[in-house]
């Protein structure tokens, strides 16, 4: 009878096991992929763009986070005339560093040192302000791995000489976050164009500014399409990240034998192998035309107008340029990120914050007071973020968030902007601003969406005693006395 059991089982569980098999197509992973509970739970992510431009010089001009790629601008001798962001950046690395024929981009990177690099200590304090994941940057669209690489141009082999992702994942691990890795591989043949004139047969750089790659044709050439494939799945096979970001195109079903659709499903059916057919890692990219069920949706730099059905990510940067330069400007300020980010949660988004380290591997004070404005939020209000769903609604108030990738919010909210999330019975209502006067919140009206009664409200951070009235009209409370948030206040209204 036991062996019976025995043999049943395992029938079972191979049929569990086949079943588990994502196709690689894309009807497939719509309807097959899974976004795991650690993700839509955790909410908070830091991501870290680091690399080779950030050891260059920081008073540099604004390279559009691409400087290998603008460096090799065509400029008039005399640099006279109107200027672009290119030119500019060619002209200054040339009277900086010398001319990109005798110095190349390459030249840069025995400047990239990482000396005061301590990932154990950077990962301790994004867990303190509240991340529960990481994405460090595996490789940008220069075409430098951050990583010990079957590609030569790795920081293991020059540079820093550290394998970075080993290193980042190894302090996620001790501090029990979950590890994600980002790679920007596949536009660079594109984006290396301008160097290929001062690259000669038969040396090393001509690997690395991609020379037996078209920088027109790509897309559909069967040796880079197979070059990417190997690059991210080596990524995938040696560090096991619970979450692969794609930032950048794909190789497509057409021109590019189906390569980005297998690289995916070959992601998420080696998790399923590895965890009895339970998905338990996170696949991301930009993909506006793609089924948003297939994958979880970055959308970088933009907001939802609404609640969206299925997880996304708010991608977002403090640096002001994604890679550190000393004269960035974040145009977004500390009180409209937080605002910001309880915007996406509130709409079934999760918050991935991109900061840049220095050259020598530290986190610059002005990038830094982001994250601990962000992590004294989530002291006094992580209960009303962390595991919670969005609500019927996400809230009310006069200012409109764009729906759609780029043009994310920098205005200013209002008391009067009211966001909700769920969870445990509880409904949690953030107040956007510092309020000033009585706050007034009309989705909770009685006869409206809200068709239980309030037992108690209770401002998060404080024991004091909340004063309240709901009518027709909405949900009154009273101005607490004392207000424990400096810039986002919640409240946990506790549902009968």
């Amino acid at each position: 009878m036991k062996k019976q059991n025995l043999i049943l089982g395992l029938i079972l569980w191979a049929g569990l096991a086949m079943a588990a098999s994502v196709d690689p197509t894309w009807e497939s992973m719509a309807a097959n992929y899974k976004v795991p509970q650690w993700f839509q739970d955790g909410k908070i992510g830091v991501w870290m763009h680091w690399g080779i431009p950030s050891a260059t010089d920081e008073n540099r001009p604004n390279d559009g986070s691409h400087y290998a790629r603008r460096m090799y601008s065509v400029v008039p001798d005399d640099y006279t005339g109107k200027m672009g962001m290119s030119q500019i950046l060619t002209k200054w690395h040339t009277e900086r560093y010398g001319h990109p024929s005798e110095f190349g981009y390459e030249d840069l990177i025995p400047l990239f040192k990482a000396e005061k690099w301590d990932p154990d200590a950077l990962v301790k304090f994004v867990k303190d302000n509240g991340a529960r994941f990481i994405m460090p940057v595996a490789c940008h669209h220069d075409n430098f791995d951050m990583y010990d690489s079957f590609h030569p141009w790795n920081s293991l082999k020059m540079g820093p000489k550290r394998d970075t992702l080993k290193e980042w994942k190894e302090a996620a691990t001790r501090h029990g976050l979950k590890f994600g890795v980002s790679t920007h591989l596949y536009w660079s043949p594109r984006f290396l164009a301008n160097a290929r004139k001062y690259q000669k047969p038969g040396t090393p750089e001509w690997a690395f500014f991609n020379m037996d790659y078209s920088p027109r044709g790509y897309n559909t050439q069967d040796s880079w399409n197979e070059h990417w494939y190997a690059r991210c799945w080596e990524i995938i096979e040696k560090y096991d990240p619970d979450m692969f970001n794609n930032d950048s195109p794909y190789p497509k079903i057409g021109g590019g034998k189906g390569l980005g659709i297998k690289l995916f499903t070959d992601y998420i059916n080696r998790d399923l192998k590895e965890n009895n057919g339970k998905q338990t890692v996170v696949l991301s990219f930009k993909d506006a035309k793609k089924d948003k069920a297939a994958f979880t949706y970055n959308l970088e730099r933009g907001s939802a107008g609404d609640i969206k059905p299925e997880p996304w990510m708010w991608a977002t940067d403090v640096s002001g340029g994604w890679f550190y330069r000393k004269g960035a400007v974040n145009r977004m300020s500390i009180p409209v990120m937080v605002g910001n980010a309880v915007d996406a949660i509130s709409k079934n988004g999760v918050v991935m914050i991109n900061v840049a380290l220095r050259g020598d591997g530290t986190l610059p004070e002005n990038q830094a007071a982001y994250l601990t404005a962000f992590g004294d939020f989530l002291k006094i209000n992580g209960e009303g973020i962390y595991g919670t769903r969005p609500w019927k609604s996400f809230g009310e108030g006069p200012l409109k968030m764009k729906d759609g990738r780029q043009g994310e919010n920098h205005k200013d909210f209002t008391q009067e902007d009211i966001r909700f999330t769920q969870k445990d019975g509880n409904l949690y209502a953030f107040v956007l601003a510092r309020p000033t006067k009585d706050i007034e919140i009309k989705t909770l009206a009685t006869g409206g969406l809200l068709d239980r009664d309030i037992v108690s409200i209770k401002l998060m951070g404080s024991d004091k005693k909340v004063i309240w009235k709901r009518s027709s009209d909405g949900l009154t409370i009273l101005l607490p006395k004392i207000l424990p948030g400096k810039i986002v206040n919640g409240f946990r209204i506790r549902l009968k």
